[in-house]
């Protein structure tokens, strides 16, 4: 379109590589933060934000301080650098993505949120609703994130490759699966953040969160295999949010061996809790980048792809 102004495809390359290693980040975080459970390391550090009055605690260092000290560093990246994307995409709005400052500060105040909660989970000694809302929040940044980042993707990209939306219908599926998922993923923290699992296993209490968290599997992975079977029905340009639905229906079935696996073990190999917690994280973010794939690439980009 002639007259109309092309965006700095190199600043959303940059971007969007920001927003990438954001996301693995934020996958972390939610994978050390299991860690610090299972490990019963979430009190390690009995002062917020610091650990032990300071910033590197080295004369208390061990594998559950150190856990918990990592935590919060990564929190803090995390912090930072989603400052900066929303400093970068206000100063720069003119040249990018209209909805590119407003997500960002979005995500911003998701952190600040995610950051409050953590400090009361400390000073309200784990609280098992702080816990839960902690978790919950995270995998909220982490599905934002990860289709910010789908969203820039496309929206720097030169060519017109997956430039089309997917059907409506497949939309609303990603949507539904996403939200079931991440449903799925609240319920087994909040199981999680009252131990009761160890305590169904051990004396037979609290095993009606342990049923619900298998009942509520069912749908969930009911939800993610029609998405990813019915992704073979998507258009050619929608080969990529095609690839994601199939490798979110892999971790569904990773995420079912490993859920075996843990009660197989009555939860005694932390490893292999931790790793459960690393898949649901992954298939929180592999569902919100299928769902963002699903809109295709910004109609304005197109534009300017031809003026």
């Amino acid at each position: 379109m002639v007259g109309s102004t092309r965006p700095d495809l190199r600043l959303q390359e940059r971007l969007a590589l920001m927003a990438a290693h954001l996301v693995v980040a934020l996958v972390a975080l939610v994978v050390i933060g299991g860690a610090t459970r299972v490990m019963e390391a979430g009190l390690a550090c009995p002062d917020w934000p610091l650990c032990y009055g300071r910033f590197l605690p080295g004369q208390q260092m061990n594998l559950q301080v150190f856990l918990e000290w990592f935590h919060r560093l990564d929190a803090f990246v995390v912090g930072v650098a989603l400052l900066v994307l929303t400093g970068v995409s206000a100063f720069w709005r003119q040249s990018l993505p209209r909805w590119l400052p407003w997500v960002a500060a979005g995500s911003l105040l998701l952190v600040a949120v995610q950051g409050a909660l953590g400090a009361l989970t400390v000073s309200q000694l784990l609280a098992a609703p702080l816990v839960t809302a902690h978790l919950a929040t995270a995998l909220l940044l982490v599905a934002l994130v990860s289709g910010l980042y789908q969203r820039l993707a496309l929206a720097g990209a030169e060519t017109e490759s997956n430039s089309g939306p997917a059907p409506r219908w497949w939309q609303a599926l990603a949507f539904g699966s996403l939200l079931l998922v991440v449903g799925q993923c609240v319920l087994g923290g909040s199981m999680a953040s009252q131990w009761a699992a160890q305590q169904c296993l051990s004396s037979g209490d609290g095993c009606r969160w342990l049923l619900a968290h298998r009942q509520g599997a069912a749908p969930a992975a009911a939800a993610v295999a029609t998405l990813a079977l019915s992704s073979l029905l998507l258009p050619a340009h929608q080969s990529q949010g095609r690839g994601l639905a199939l490798g979110a229906l892999a971790l569904v079935v990773a995420q079912v061996a490993l859920g075996v696996a843990v009660l197989r073990h009555q939860l005694m190999l932390p490893g292999i809790t931790i790793a459960h917690q690393l898949v649901a994280a992954l298939l929180v973010a592999l569902l919100a980048s299928a769902l963002a794939r699903s809109y295709g690439r910004p109609q304005a980009n197109l534009e300017w792809a031809h003026g």
